[in-house]
């Protein structure tokens, strides 16, 4: 883990330097970071989000049905994380209609930057 953290660091010191970002811009950066901190925090939205990203595209009954959500809460959460870019929403048009779930490119950066946090608070729920 430690070894892990420090590739981390040296990994962002050397990102700040090559790409010449100013304080400013980072502070942009970590308000974005806050907010989808916000977002993921919220109930049933991360596990919708892992969901999406371990089977690629879900339907509604098929989510509802792994999350174990009621309809109302698993539309909400959906409606929210569309509107703010982690999923899409695809139609296809029947017989039958036919509606699915994907992660956006937002989605599944989300997914894979949060990774190494959950596996690091796994590891000190550990010690």
């Amino acid at each position: 883990m430690e070894r892990t953290l420090k590739g981390v660091e040296e990994t962002l010191q050397n990102v700040l330097e090559s790409q010449n970002i100013t304080f400013e811009d980072l502070k942009g950066d970590l308000k974005s970071l806050e907010e989808s901190f916000n977002m993921l925090s919220q109930k049933w939205n991360l596990q919708i989000i892992y969901t999406l990203f371990l089977k690629n595209t879900v339907t509604f009954s098929e989510l509802k049905k792994i999350l174990g959500v009621n309809s109302r809460t698993l539309s909400d959460k959906l409606k929210n994380l569309k509107s703010h870019g982690y999923i899409d929403r695809i139609v296809e048009t029947g017989p039958p209609l036919r509606v699915e779930y994907a992660l956006t490119a937002k989605g599944k950066n989300t997914v894979l930057m949060a990774l190494p946090l959950l596996y690091y608070l796994s590891s000190l729920a550990s010690l």
